[in-house]
């Protein structure tokens, strides 16, 4: 700990020391030393050592010297803006093309891979690191994996990215390479920190800064280290180590211009503030991670930004708003984002807010599309390489080796007790066996003891609203008694029938078996009893109920109880005047993917008014109705009336 704040200390006085041209401390194209590469040979330069590096790399020789300073001029600028990166990565394209420099090809297409991953084309980059692979000597595949570790830790394949992170470990070790040692530890720490294993993720975090700090060097990756060691410490809820590591971290970003990382630290800021119910400083941090983000050109930090803003506003109680934040960073994240991690951490939010403001549906959704990327992402693969990984580098801290005769040694106990073990194992897995035997009958019984009490909840609902919808009836037949007018009290009888209609609905749900589908030919009957008793015309109407038994989905039986409660309205009022005696038919078929109501009568036929279409509130509202059904109605008024109505049975049963 106490090299740490000695680290601090001196960047903090190179900070105020930089701040003047430092031209000739790195480039001296007059020298034999032309150039001490940045961030390996020197960090002690100024803040504008990207310009120094453009003005003079046009000059550079030989061929090796200019090609290094271009590649480091194009790799740092994706730090501050990914296209103008991009920009002096073509131009080194083109000028090793030129050469036919296979060897600086290769290393200007890691460059861009870095830099097309971060603008979220991870396929692209993928397939520019590969083909760099050929090209670039050992030396050059540590940074290599690096970066292919990063596409696949993008697309939320950790496991994948813990097998780079491992392979770049096992060359560093072997080249003797420190910071390829000291980056592939920084990455196994983010990488345990996304597990959220953050006891081991903080462990290798601290291991990867010792190394970074014997070099000497404050690089980017040291900079995204402490980076990544704060966020280790912030969700282990030790507050004030994080925030000392993420202000160190600034300091390094300020002073060379990370803006990436800067964007980083502030969106993290954002949640250790919140949590210290430091709400305005939460607040000036998440407008800064945005600030850098948009400088950056980088949506990913974008993205994440409006995360983080999200989040603070669940923990604030303004879910209005940060409904809005998460929405902007959802939409920024498309189809295409790669980083199904964050996006899981983006749904979450969003569920939590919709959740917080009673948007119970839309919480749902959220919440459905947060655990089906949660699900891509936390696979038992990833956690098992994770789980060996961290075995493995535990076993190797230990001091010494195990001996041969050790080894022979434990062999033979091993043989020895080896059919003691056989023994005591089957007996627990016996007795295991039987436990959760034993535990799966109580957990059947108890949900089966859950599910009688839903299914009695959910009847008592029906039967309620049954009741309710009667009492409703009831008050529009006592205001009817009331009324004088005949079209006015026409109208009231109408709308009480309507809602006896769907109120018979509810009485077949709580008295039936099936919660979710009413059988249509018991209750067309029971609704035409009704509405001929209704109307007094039981001795001259006769209603045929002509089809076979048929289960349809509630929420398709109400419309469809509506409509034919219309039809056999109508039909009862205008196709039998005069006292005239009739026939009503009532038939719904199935077949297929669709459903046919068909209502016939043989009465003296509809009067078509207004080019040929029947006019009235109850054509109108079966015209709705069928509408909402997606149907196709077809009316014919020769010899009767006959409505035919057809659409999708989707929620048929």
């Amino acid at each position: 700990m106490g090299s740490f704040f000695i680290k601090s200390l001196s960047v903090v006085v190179f900070s105020l020391l930089n701040s003047y041209p430092t031209f000739a401390q790195f480039i001296d194209l007059n020298s034999e030393n032309p150039y001490k590469k940045v961030f390996v040979k020197t960090d002690n330069f100024g803040p504008s050592y990207l310009d120094q590096l453009e003005k003079a790399y046009p000059n550079a020789k030989p061929d090796s010297i200019q090609f290094s300073m271009l590649n480091d001029l194009a790799y740092y600028w994706h730090t501050r803006n990914l296209k103008v990166a991009m920009d002096f990565t073509e131009k080194g394209l083109q000028l090793t093309g030129r050469k036919k420099n296979t060897l600086w090809e290769g290393r200007f297409q890691i460059t861009q891979g870095a830099i097309l991953l971060r603008m979220e084309k991870l396929d692209s980059a993928q397939t520019v690191l590969q083909e760099a692979y050929n090209k670039v000597c050992e030396n050059d595949l540590a940074f290599l994996n690096t970066q292919l570790g990063y596409v696949y830790e993008r697309r939320g394949q950790l496991g994948k990215a813990t097998d780079y992170a491992l392979e770049s470990l096992e060359i560093g070790k072997k080249l003797g390479d420190m910071k390829a040692i000291a980056m592939a530890y920084s990455d196994l720490s983010n990488l345990f920190w996304k597990q959220s294993k953050f006891d081991t993720g903080l462990k290798y975090g601290l291991k990867s800064l010792a190394i970074f700090e014997e070099r000497g060097i404050t690089d980017l990756d040291y900079d995204f280290t402490l980076y990544v060691v704060g966020n280790n410490y912030l969700a282990l809820k030790d507050y004030q180590n994080a925030q000392k590591y993420y202000e160190l971290a600034m300091v390094i970003g300020e002073r060379y211009g990370f803006y990436n990382n800067l964007s980083d630290v502030y969106i993290s800021l954002v949640d250790l503030y919140a949590f210290l119910g430091e709400f305005n400083k939460a607040d000036e941090a998440g407008l800064n991670a945005i600030k850098y983000a948009e400088l950056l050109e980088n949506n990913f930090m974008v993205m994440r930004s409006w995360l983080s803003i999200g989040k603070l506003r669940n923990l604030q109680g303004l879910y209005d708003s940060g409904i809005e934040s998460l929405l902007k960073c959802i939409h920024i994240a498309t189809t295409d984002f790669g980083d199904e991690y964050y996006l899981s951490q983006a749904y979450d939010a969003l569920g939590k807010a919709y959740a917080g403001n009673h948007e119970y549906q839309k919480a749902y959704q959220a919440f459905a599309e947060y655990d089906t990327l949660k699900t891509r992402i936390f696979t038992a693969e990833a956690d098992q390489r994770t789980s060996l990984l961290r075995t493995e580098f535990e076993v190797a801290d230990k001091e010494g080796t195990i001996s041969l005769q050790e080894d022979l040694i434990k062999k033979q106990k091993a043989r020895e007790t080896l059919i003691v073990i056989i023994a005591v194992l089957l007996f627990l897995l016996l007795l295991l066996a039987y436990k959760a035997i034993s535990n799966n009958r109580k957990k059947n019984r108890m949900l089966q003891k859950q599910n009688e009490e839903k299914e009695f909840l959910l009847k008592e609902i029906h039967h309620r609203v049954k009741n309710n919808l009667e009492i409703v009836s009831s008050l529009l037949s006592l205001q009817s008694a009331q009324i004088k007018d005949t079209n006015v009290l026409n109208a009231m009888t109408e709308s009480q029938h309507r809602v006896q209609s769907m109120g018979m609905i509810h009485q077949k749900l709580y008295m039936g078996k099936n919660l979710a589908a009413i059988e249509m030919k018991d209750y067309f009957q029971n609704l035409a009893d009704y509405i001929v008793d209704a109307y007094g015309m039981e001795n001259r109407i006769s209603i045929a109920i002509a089809m076979d038994a048929c289960e349809v989905d509630v929420d398709m039986a109400i419309p469809i109880g509506l409509i034919v409660n219309e039809l056999l309205t109508n039909s009862l009022k205008y196709a039998f005047p005069n006292k005239r005696k009739g026939k009503v038919s009532i038939r719904l078929k199935k077949s297929a993917s669709r459903l046919q109501l068909e209502v016939i009568d043989d009465g003296v036929g509809m009067v078509l008014k207004n080019e040929g279409q029947p006019s009235g509130f109850g054509i109108q509202l079966i015209e709705l109705l069928t509408k909402q059904l997606d149907g196709k109605m077809v009316l014919n008024t020769h010899q009767g009336t006959s409505v035919s109505i057809q659409f999708q049975s989707k929620k048929a049963a």
